[in-house]
């Protein structure tokens, strides 16, 4: 990369031959959220490498008012809040949330998205008051009732739910991960005490003190 060159080589066997072609110079920008199977030259080549976190929920209560603006919803701003309390720190859920709300808005009110419509909704899809969906809350159901609160391994949780362990650890786990529901050990994956409170069961007290050991 920093020589600005391809070298390839051409044939095969005793006939083959290396080319070089030169390259123009460029600027190369690279995107992953698995740095680590990356080589080390690979990501050691890279100038600067930068970390993007999740959205704050005032980041996000921006880019809902401003996708309302582009879509031309009339929606308070208590709804703006509330979709962006439930986005999961990301925008295009945010997005994908806000255009759910509008369809409801004009197909079962009158075109106005307010709080009430929105907590409904959204309630309709199933997504909760912190953001999580159902699958989420089924990961989370497992975990407790049918794993006793963990360590269980990933693709055990992956084919309690009929799915790949891919998707488990990609999509759901990084959130659950986040807000302190789920604890990712040697063992491997533990519902926490803030788990089982936020879906009605009571912690056993060896839980609470595993939790706290974490």
């Amino acid at each position: 990369l920093e020589d600005f060159r391809f070298d390839a080589v051409l044939g095969k066997g005793v006939g083959a031959s290396a080319a070089t072609l030169p390259l123009p110079h460029f600027t190369c920008v690279g995107a992953t959220t698995r740095q680590g199977l990356l080589s080390g030259p690979l990501r050691d080549r890279f100038g600067a490498v930068y970390r993007l976190d999740f959205y704050t929920k005032a980041e996000l209560e921006k880019i809902v008012s401003r996708s309302a603006r582009i879509l031309e919803i009339e929606i308070h701003d208590d709804a703006v809040s509330e979709i962006a309390r439930r986005a999961r720190g990301t925008p295009r859920i945010a997005n994908r949330l806000l255009r759910r709300v509008r369809d409801y808005a004009q197909v079962r009110g009158d075109g106005r998205a307010t709080v009430d419509l929105t907590r409904v909704a959204l309630g309709m899809l199933e997504v909760d008051e912190i953001g999580l969906e159902p699958l989420d809350r089924r990961l989370l159901e497992n975990v407790i009732l049918k794993f006793k609160g963990g360590p269980v391994g990933l693709d055990t949780i992956a084919t309690s739910l009929s799915e790949e362990p891919e998707t488990v650890e990609d999509v759901h786990e990084p959130y659950l991960i986040q807000i302190g529901f789920l604890a990712r050990t040697a063992r491997g994956r533990v519902a926490t005490e803030l788990a089982y409170r936020h879906l009605g069961i009571t912690p056993p007290t060896s839980a609470a003190e595993q939790t706290r050991l974490l």
